[in-house]
């Protein structure tokens, strides 16, 4: 049966301030929340695509849904709501890297509710893709992320899920817990080496690996940022596809931009290696700039840099 969206997308989407210049009152404005961000990225590289969410009716949930409609991501199931805010959220750097502070509390995305969304949008994807964060947000959010598995799991759709572990958000133990009962409902599990250190309780990348299948993992996808990645399909041993090495800007979104980049090559047929290569070259472009989706790049993009020699 031919499915309207490769890829749909569920959580919380924000608008960014991003700083340019590490201790100068510098910021240029942009978009991000993960899962946005991932079905961006994807749109980029010709995945058919959608959004499910929630937005504040004021200037900055506007922007999100003309952004959306910029980059063909269809956004006609995320609802306005009139008595919540848009999120947003603040990326400063310095020499550890980039942090970010956030204005999200009592935020529209927050306010997601299984009864308040359209799971019917999940019903016509290839991929659904979810993540932690979505779960952390609010309880009733975490639910909708849960229901939306259900849906997908019972229609034949594919899930993705990304723990994106954010401490700041909920304690361990009980992120913990969530995110291991996810676990189990995916098909694509896609933690980064420091997600899988905290909830494997190791920094071994075998034993990572294992704790992932003892949590009922079937395709694992670990991300080690300019290292590369590693991946395993069910009953393989791990493999590393190398990333190559770039002049880094600002790193935000490159997790998004590789989950994107990854789904949209499998839902065109890629085979594991080939797409996690092909994630890899897309996300260190995403690097080259500020903010985390102005510098996503196009197809054509990572195809030129494929060819002219990245890994």
């Amino acid at each position: 049966m031919e499915k309207q969206y490769d890829i749909v997308a569920l959580g919380e989407a924000m608008v960014e301030f991003n700083q340019t210049r590490a201790g100068q009152p510098d910021y240029r404005q942009g978009f991000g929340g993960d899962t946005s961000n991932v079905v961006i990225a994807a749109s980029r590289q010709g995945a058919r695509a959608a959004y499910l969410s929630r937005v504040g009716d004021d200037q900055f949930g506007h922007m999100l849904l003309e952004l959306w409609r910029g980059e063909g991501v269809d956004c006609g199931a995320v609802a306005c709501d009139a008595g919540a805010p848009t999120g947003l959220y603040f990326v400063h750097h310095g020499p550890a890297g980039h942090a970010f502070s956030y204005r999200r509390a009592g935020s529209a995305a927050s306010g997601m509710r299984p009864d308040n969304t359209d799971l019917d949008t999940v019903r016509a994807a290839r991929w659904l893709h979810v993540s932690g964060i979505s779960q952390a947000i609010s309880a009733g959010a975490c639910d909708t992320v849960l229901a939306a598995i259900d849906v997908a799991r019972r229609a034949g759709v594919q899930v993705s899920y990304d723990p994106n572990l954010r401490l700041a958000l909920w304690p361990l133990a009980r992120a913990g817990a969530v995110i291991r009962a996810s676990i189990a409902l995916s098909d694509l599990f896609l933690p980064s080496l420091d997600e899988g250190v905290a909830l494997a309780g190791s920094d071994d990348v075998g034993a990572i690996f294992s704790w992932c299948r003892a949590q009922g993992a079937r395709t694992v996808v670990l991300k080690c940022g300019a290292a590369g990645a590693w991946y395993a399909a069910p009953g393989e041993a791990p493999r590393l596809a190398a990333a190559s090495a770039v002049d880094a800007v600002d790193a935000t979104g490159a997790g998004d931009c590789f989950d994107g980049s990854l789904l949209a090559r499998l839902a065109d047929g890629d085979t594991l290696a080939d797409a996690v290569r092909y994630a890899n070259a897309s996300a260190a472009l995403s690097t080259l700039g500020h903010g985390a989706v102005a510098p996503v790049p196009r197809a054509a993009q990572v195809r030129h840099f494929l060819s002219n020699g990245a890994v």
